[in-house]
C-alpha cells in the first residue's frame, strides 16, 4: 500500500510541475506580449492562438489525470475528448468571426 501512495504522490507532483510550467509560460507571454506574435493569423494574433492551445492542453491534462480518463475504455475517452474538441473549436471559431465582425462594424464609430 505504501508503494502505491508514493507513486501517486510522485505522479501528482509531476502533473503539478507540467501544469505549472504551462501556466508560467502563459503568464510570461501575457506580461511580455512579444511584438512578433501580434501578427494576424487565422482570425486573431498568433499570441492568442498560443494562449488557446496552451489552455486546451492544460484542460486536457487535467481531465486525463484528475478525472481519470486514462483508465477508461477507449470509446469513452474518445467520446469525451472529441466532443470537447469539436465544441471548443466551434466556439473559438464563432468568437473569432463575431469579434472580427463587431470590430469591422464598429471601427468607424468607436475609438479603440
Amino acid at each position: 500500500m505504501a508503494h502505491a501512495h508514493e507513486s501517486n504522490t510522485k505522479r501528482i507532483w509531476i502533473v503539478f510541475g507540467i501544469l505549472s510550467f504551462i501556466t508560467i509560460v502563459e503568464v510570461y507571454l501575457g506580461i511580455l506580449k512579444p511584438a512578433a506574435l501580434h501578427l494576424q493569423g487565422m482570425g486573431t494574433s498568433w499570441l492568442n492562438w498560443i494562449f488557446i492551445i496552451l489552455t486546451l492542453a492544460k484542460a486536457y491534462g487535467i481531465a486525463w489525470v484528475f478525472m481519470h480518463l486514462e483508465g477508461e475504455k477507449k470509446w469513452l475517452r474518445r467520446t469525451i475528448v472529441w466532443s470537447a474538441v469539436f465544441l471548443i473549436s466551434y466556439l473559438v471559431t464563432l468568437f473569432l468571426f463575431e469579434g472580427s465582425y463587431i470590430f469591422d462594424t464598429l471601427s468607424p464609430l468607436v475609438k479603440w
